[in-house]
């Protein structure tokens, strides 16, 4: 490891590389005024939908990200604006935690340019500005490996306490959390120094808090007959297929997740690792492979399975934090001055979009349309407001529709169709019957309304006439951006109960 550096010299040698240093101002600022300037996501109305339904956990994922925006908005009132400070604060929160855990393994220099390189990551913005259970995954995933770090390189029994509850917390924020004492029971497999803690007392009472952390979302699940553990588990592998070129695809979201050079260095570090040592796992050093524990498990799993199986961009995540201190061991400011350039362009190019909106994207998962949706789904509630209204994704008009209009918006469930969270809100449709509804349709290409117009048709069962209304039509510098079908439904019939 290199020699600590003075605060002094490090902030000259930043200083040093101007270009790097527009580039870390630049984009601080981009992400702070992205707070404002950014629409809401629907990933963020189908989290805040969670908190307004209080639960112990929920059918998607558990309960974290659900209670922290319950707990923002009662707060600060329901903004979109609320939403992204939460997120922004929470992330904010672990990069803190994460240059405490990297001064753990690194010298004072090296535990900066980790610093730099995490901030320097599209995941960091991404972080900060949508709603998703990753938000405190990646902080409790980071204190629990600080705690671990102190509990077995500082000997302090007592931080055994605290993994076991930052673990249980990580769990209760994504089942991903599972990895953690996965990873620590690899590590001490690997460890023969600190291979005695498998039967110790001490991995007993971290186990024990991580239990008692966990049980919430136990107890929900035990009371709603496992659902959310049988749709992530049996749910997920039911989708698997084998696509080739998936492989190719992954590489390309992870590399736009942590731009190129950081992901060029973990392979190429990883490589170098291989030649090293090959299968002598025993001689890496220790610290070195508590680092690969938390890393390589997540990491080179997700790769594997992807010709099989569609990773998400967001799935490996919590690997970067160990992978990041662990490629800083030999990663130079001029290296991540590279990195610092190309997230500039980035950014740059993703605040283009935001404001400008040049490149449309033909999908629900934008920012772009939903405050006019929810200005224009107000006028219709005005116009008919005995109505209830729904509509029939899996869950994003539903949601947007439900945080701008501050009211129960339904959604598939009215059709008889498993809809998600929404089907565990204790919703009635009985006490539907009879009425009439509003049926909103989000167009995700806007010169496209052939596929939703037929999907209409889904509607006649349960309605005894279905009647087209002007569409919602939201525009930015007169030009449509976001079309939204909307439809008045007569006399609503609900479908049969299941298990009639």
């Amino acid at each position: 490891m290199r020699k600590p550096a003075t605060a002094h010299a490090w902030i000259a040698a930043v200083a040093a590389n101007r270009w790097m240093a527009i580039a870390i101002i630049i984009i601080t600022m981009l992400r702070i005024s992205f707070i404002w300037v950014m629409g809401l996501m629907p990933q963020d109305a189908y989290y805040y939908f969670y908190g307004q339904h209080f639960a112990l956990s929920y059918f998607d994922h558990p309960p974290a990200i659900a209670w922290i925006l319950r707990g923002f908005t009662t707060l600060l009132g329901r903004h979109a604006y609320v939403i992204k400070l939460a997120d922004t604060l929470v992330t904010l929160c672990t990069i803190l935690a994460f240059y405490r855990l990297a001064t753990c393994f690194l010298s004072r220099r090296g535990s900066r340019n980790a610093l730099l390189l995490l901030c320097s990551t599209l995941m960091v913005t991404l972080l900060s500005l949508v709603s998703t259970p990753d938000v405190p995954l990646m902080l409790c995933w980071t204190l629990a490996l600080t705690a671990l770090y102190k509990a077995l390189f500082e000997e302090r029994r007592a931080a055994w306490i605290w993994a076991g509850i930052a673990m249980g917390l990580a769990f209760d924020s994504k089942y991903t959390g599972l990895f953690l004492p996965a990873g620590t029971i690899l590590f001490l497999l690997l460890s023969k120094r600190y291979r005695h803690y498998l039967w110790s007392p001490w991995l007993l009472l971290c186990a024990a808090f991580f239990m008692l952390m966990i049980s919430p979302v136990i107890i929900w699940n035990v009371d709603n007959q496992f659902a959310s553990f049988r749709f992530q588990s049996a749910g997920r592998v039911s989708g698997i297929e084998l696509h080739l070129t998936d492989f190719f695809g992954v590489l390309g979201h992870q590399a736009a997740v942590l731009m190129p050079v950081l992901l060029a260095a973990l392979f190429y570090y990883l490589w170098k690792a291989v030649r090293k040592y090959g299968l002598h796992i025993f001689r890496i050093p220790e610290q070195q492979r508590f680092l690969l524990c938390f890393f390589l498990p997540l990491f080179l799993g997700f790769i594997i399975i992807s010709p099989v199986y569609w990773v998400k961009l967001n799935w490996m995540m919590p690997a970067y934090i160990t992978g990041i201190i662990w490629v800083s061991l030999w990663m130079g400011l001029r290296y991540i001055r590279w990195q610092w350039m190309i997230s500039l362009v980035v950014h740059i190019a993703l605040a283009v979009e935001i404001i400008f909106y040049p490149v449309p994207i033909h999908s629900d998962d934008t920012m772009v349309g939903w405050e006019g949706l929810g200005q224009g789904a107000a006028a219709l509630h005005q116009q008919y407001p005995d109505d209830f209204i729904f509509s029939a994704d899996d869950y994003k008009t539903s949601a947007m529709l439900n945080f701008y209009l501050g009211e129960l918006v339904y959604s598939k469930n009215i059709l008889g169709e498993n809809a998600l969270q929404f089907d565990f809100i204790g919703t009635d449709l009985e006490t539907l019957k009879g009425r009439d509804a509003i049926f909103i349709n989000s167009l995700t290409d806007v010169n496209d309304e052939q596929d939703e117009q037929a999907f209409v048709q889904e509607l006649q069962p349960f309605f005894a006439k279905v009647k087209p209304l002007p569409p919602i039509v939201v525009k930015r510098q007169d030009k449509v951006i976001r079309k939204f079908l909307v439809f008045r439904c007569f006399d609503y019939r609900p479908p049969e109960k299941k298990g009639r």
